[in-house]
Order: structure tokens, then C-alpha cells, then sequence
């Protein structure tokens, strides 16, 4: 897909009413590149970023839940016995985050996405809980890690222990983020 071809994409979706984050997600493309996107004609260098496409796993829901049990199995591996709760990041998180607590015996909850600025979000109240509990996250991509940044902080602000990030890709070096475990199924990096 070219550039003016997903800058058309992302300006369509704006028009739609998302925010740039829920565009970021729907495109699997960092928040950095989706707003050069959508400032227009701009000139100046894109962002580095690389697009990652699942819809291959996410038409599925037997592609889904076999996604959800290598993170169980890495989740179990990395964290051990008694994770309680699993937090899924909205939109692309949650399917993943269902599967994965269910194999793991552990509550789902979700994170969605606000408006407001980069990364931001709530736990919604009418899922599992994160209060006192060993919690892993789960998302799909990580771009620049804001958006896990947040979650991570929101959830030790309700007094949660995240012990664990999980995404099925992740677009950077890192291992860890706000001093918990990253792991990614697949790594994806410009080089």
C-alpha cells in the first residue's frame, strides 16, 4: 500500500469518528506515524515504522485461540502459577487476552481507549478486576510503547502487580517496559 493510499486510509477513518489511536490500531501502525498520516502533504520524513498485518490470524477464531495459547504457554513460562488477571488492550488486545485467561484459568479484563491524547485509556468495570492481583497484559502490537506505558500505570494506580507484558508483535529492541517483562511471539524491526 503506498503512503497516499493509507493516508487516504487514515483520513477515512477520522471521518468515521475514530481517534488516532483506534486508527493506529485498525492500521497496526504507531500513533508517530498515524498523525504524519494525517497532518497531509507534510514533507518532512516519515516516522520509522513498519506495518504489521494479521488479518490472516484475526478471521479466525481457531487462529485466535491458537495465538492465545502460545501467550498462555509464554505467560505461564515467564510468570509461573497465579496470575489472576489478564488485562487485554482495546480493540486488537482483547481477543487475545480472552483466550489466554481462559487457558490460564484467570479473569479477563479490558483496557479501552479514550480520547484525550496517545496511549490513553481506562479498565473498564464490567470485567475482571486488577485490585491486589498478579496481572499480565496483553496487546497486539507494540509501536512506541505508550499505549503500555499507560496500561501498566493505570493498573498499578488500581492497585495491580503487573508481572508480565505480552504482544504478538513487537516493533522495537526491547525487553521490558516500565520495569516489566516484555515478551513478544514475533519480533519486527527496521534495520
Amino acid at each position: 500500500m503506498s503512503i497516499e493510499e493509507l493516508r487516504a486510509l487514515a483520513s477515512g477513518l477520522r471521518g468515521d469518528g475514530l481517534n488516532s489511536q483506534q486508527i493506529a490500531d485498525e492500521l497496526s501502525l504507531s500513533q508517530d506515524t498515524v498523525a504524519w498520516l494525517l497532518a497531509g502533504e507534510d514533507r518532512s520524513a516519515a516516522p520509522a515504522d513498519v506495518r504489521i498485518g494479521w488479518r490472516t490470524i484475526g478471521v479466525k477464531p481457531e487462529r485466535i485461540e491458537a495465538i492465545g495459547s502460545i501467550m498462555a504457554d509464554v505467560a505461564y513460562e515467564e510468570a509461573g502459577e497465579g496470575i489472576d488477571t489478564v488485562v487485554g488492550i482495546s480493540i486488537n488486545g482483547i481477543v487475545f487476552a480472552q483466550e489466554t485467561s481462559k487457558l490460564l484459568g484467570a479473569e479477563v479484563a479490558i483496557m479501552r481507549n479514550i480520547d484525550g491524547g496517545p496511549g490513553l485509556g481506562a479498565l473498564s468495570d464490567k470485567y475482571g478486576r486488577v485490585s491486589g492481583k498478579r496481572v499480565v497484559i496483553i496487546d497486539d502490537v507494540l509501536s512506541s510503547g505508550v499505549t503500555m506505558t499507560r496500561t501498566i500505570e493505570a493498573i498499578r494506580g488500581a492497585g495491580g502487580e503487573v508481572v508480565l507484558a505480552i504482544v504478538l508483535v513487537n516493533k522495537t529492541m526491547r525487553n521490558e517496559i516500565e520495569g516489566v517483562p516484555l515478551r513478544g511471539i514475533v519480533r519486527a524491526v527496521p534495520v
